[in-house]
């Protein structure tokens, strides 16, 4: 759905009103001395931009052909990410989406390393946190492939310096058996 110029400024008249009337109810509260330096935008319309931008939409990047034409490998996902289709479309891309499987699902064929790594989830969201947290990469929707990898490849610098890091123990044996 397609916002209107005049829905655009129903929003942002009834987001201006709500402001107004919080501020008057928040101004007797407020400890210290006001900002010296006015900002650009106001608060009403920093809120009514964040209502657009929820609004607009972009909400399946895996599903567009500009975001995964970079990437390849394997793709470790939870259960909400299983679909056959998505999978189908990943796995032409390159990508090959690694997730567990559901109690309704037919029992498919896994590498042994893809197994302990599913197992291994713990450490993997750990450091997922740390990521997101710590190093400030945000789970936001990146509009441009650009800013996604900027945001993405400063964050993984920042924990390129940590003095201590999570990690899996996983050394493959080699054997003579039939794979």
């Amino acid at each position: 759905m397609t916002l209107s110029d005049d829905n655009i400024t129903e929003i942002f008249c009834q987001v201006d009103t709500f402001c107004i009337h919080f501020f008057k109810a928040l101004d007797p509260h407020i400890v210290g001395n006001p900002a010296k330096k006015k900002p650009k935008l106001c608060v009403s319309e920093v809120i009514t931009l964040m209502i657009l931008f929820h609004h607009s939409g972009y909400r399946q990047p895996l599903k567009d052909p500009a975001f995964i034409k970079a990437f390849t490998g394997k793709l470790y996902a939870d259960k909400g990410y299983i679909s056959a289709e998505l999978t189908n479309a990943l796995f032409c891309d390159g990508i090959h989406l690694v997730t567990q499987i559901r109690n309704n699902m037919k029992n498919c064929l896994m590498e042994l390393k893809d197994k302990i790594l599913l197992r291994k989830r713990s450490i993997i969201e750990t450091i997922n946190d740390e990521l997101k947290n710590i190093c400030q990469i945000e789970h936001s929707r990146h509009r441009s492939l650009a800013n996604f990898l900027s945001n993405l490849l400063a964050g993984l610098a920042a924990y390129s310096f940590f003095p201590k890091k999570p990690a899996i123990k996983y050394e493959p044996v080699q054997t003579k058996q039939l794979v």
